[in-house]
């Protein structure tokens, strides 16, 4: 069965052509397709996408933070920091000091503690006196330094891209309105770990996304938002090929009764120190860390909740405890 891992791919941005301010009062809606691969605009018709690039502005080239992860790189986005700076290093975390984990796969993510090194532009911005909405975007239903956004919607991914989109609509035109809007959906990610981001399968859920963005452009006509509100059209990562055949087995190296793995590929992280010198040249597509040895470029070792350990494969690889284990989605 073939695997498929994030890499530290770019996305491009796009903002749409509501470009004019309401006098006074300039208005913003941030909307993530996560793991939206930059190319995947060019696979199949897009027409949607490709109205907003012309009529409006298409930023060519947007590069990620390392990790190329859901949590770290959304919050990235609405702090302007790396992870190391504000703290949500990963999808999976253990913090020493705090002997707490945080987790996204069992959805532990809600201690305050771990989201409060940095603040959030949505804190800032209501602390300005203005008012906030969030549709799901990573941390929204997390209380930061004492704050929730103005209006948000606890996560939920059964609720569907229509309703995130109506309850935006509502909170841009009531009568206290927002000035700032998040909306977050989880595809293509969701099918790109399960198809593989070169499947030809992938086209159809592509083509989907353009439909609801292309809702999304038509609901924002229809309440007169268009022309007042600056949208901007991102994402957290890209997606590389992977396969059966290019997976890195961590037992092959090190007996599993001597490490534990907490965050988990592409780059993972590893603890304790001492399996080392196992792991520093076990495969010759996995690049291993010492904390202290982490590339400067990362910007990733100046926080407690990076592990002694960091593995990371190759592009087009993955790091396994052992081939029947299955790859945790980013």
């Amino acid at each position: 069965m073939n695997c498929y891992w994030k890499v530290l791919a770019i996305f491009s941005l796009f903002l749409p052509s509501a470009l004019s301010f309401q006098p006074g009062q300039p208005r913003v809606l941030l909307v993530s397709f996560d793991g939206f691969r930059w190319d995947y605009i060019y696979k199949v018709s897009t027409p949607n996408f490709h109205y907003a690039m012309e009529n409006g502005v298409h930023v060519k080239q947007v590069t990620n933070v390392f990790v190329t992860k859901t949590y770290p790189n959304h919050y990235t986005m609405v702090t302007g920091l790396y992870a190391e700076s504000h703290g949500i290093v990963a999808n999976e975390m253990y913090d020493p000091i705090l002997n707490e984990t945080f987790s996204l796969n069992k959805m532990d993510i809600h201690n305050s503690k771990f989201w409060e090194e940095a603040s959030p532009i949505w804190v800032s911005n209501q602390r300005e006196g203005h008012k906030t909405g969030a549709a799901m975007w990573p941390g929204t239903d997390v209380k930061i330094h004492g704050v929730f956004p103005t209006y948000f919607m606890p996560y939920n991914e059964s609720v569907s891209f229509e309703d995130r989109v109506a309850s935006l609509i509502h909170w841009f035109t009531s009568e206290e309105p927002i000035n700032f809007g998040l909306l977050y959906w989880e595809q293509p990610d969701e099918m790109g770990h399960i198809l593989g981001p070169e499947n030809p399968l992938m086209g159809p859920i592509i083509s989907d996304i353009d439909k609801k963005l292309g809702y999304l452009m038509s609901e924002l006509k229809k309440a007169k938002l268009w022309d007042v509100i600056n949208v901007i059209i991102t994402s957290d990562h890209g997606m590389s090929q992977s396969s059966s055949e290019r997976l890195i087995e961590l037992d092959q190296y090190v007996n599993r009764a001597l490490y534990k793995v907490i965050d988990h590929s592409p780059a993972v992280a590893i603890l304790p120190k001492e399996v080392y010198e196992a792991l520093a040249d076990a495969h010759p597509n996995m690049s291993v860390y010492k904390k202290e040895q982490i590339p400067d470029r990362f910007h990733y070792k100046h926080n407690s909740r990076i592990q002694p350990i960091l593995a990371v494969a190759d592009k087009g690889w993955e790091i396994v405890y052992n081939r029947p284990n299955k790859f945790f989605g980013c």
